[in-house]
């Protein structure tokens, strides 16, 4: 089940994708809807995290159960959808693509059926070995579950795999199936509770490549 070339997981949102002020308008809206507060780009990088339903408890100051979570999940998607066109790469992001050494995939906690014409639009199918997104019909759960499926369909044994992505729940993915992660700084977490997490931190993603890289270098 192991590699012979290092393999490489990419997130989407926040990392590769650039869409942090489109998240967070987005998530105000889903606040906005039951009289809830609104949060800065600042206070959504220090208090995201899945699930998503405890990020908004903690804000909304209150439990937040299953059937408020989908009304709200809803809300948020809508407002997302409406101004995704607004949003563009990282900076680096074909740079960094294209220095990874091996192989690499795309695992994003977005809806799959619309991460797929996405990434197209964006140019970037011929870059993964595969995509997958989210197959439920309401988001905000941990990542862990859904790398575990990616890689076994790609027959990757998670020992041989670096992860790049913008949050401590990618590296607790990563770390559930063996692998490593890099964390990315210019995505939806605070770049000092990245660092407090003990795992490699890039502020770019050709740095986050170049970490990987190391990484990966040391798995084989």
């Amino acid at each position: 089940m192991t590699s012979a070339r290092p393999h490489l997981v990419w997130d989407w949102n926040g990392t590769l994708l650039n869409d942090l002020d489109l998240v967070v308008a987005a998530t105000n809206a889903a606040f906005a809807s039951v009289g809830g507060p609104a949060v800065t780009a600042d206070e959504h990088r220090v208090r995201f995290r899945r699930p998503i339903a405890d990020y908004y408890a903690g804000v909304l100051g209150r439990a937040v159960d299953d059937e408020a979570f989908g009304e709200l999940d809803r809300i948020f998607h809508d407002a997302y959808r409406s101004g995704l066109t607004t949003c563009a790469l990282a900076d680096d992001a074909a740079s960094a693509m294209s220095a990874w050494p091996g192989s690499q995939s795309l695992l994003s906690m977005w809806f799959h059926d619309e991460l797929v014409p996405a990434v197209h639009t964006y140019g970037l199918t011929g870059r993964f070995a595969r995509v997958d997104g989210l197959r439920a019909t309401v988001g905000g759960d941990r990542k862990a579950e859904s790398l575990a499926k990616h890689l076994s369909e790609l027959g990757l044994d998670g020992r041989a795999v670096v992860l790049i992505g913008d949050s401590i729940d990618d590296a607790d993915a990563a770390e559930s199936v063996g692998g490593r992660a890099v964390l990315y700084t210019g995505g939806f977490t605070d770049a000092t509770r990245l660092r407090a997490s003990g795992h490699p931190v890039a502020d770019t993603l050709t740095e986050a490549v170049a970490l990987a890289t190391a990484l990966a270098t040391a798995l084989h």
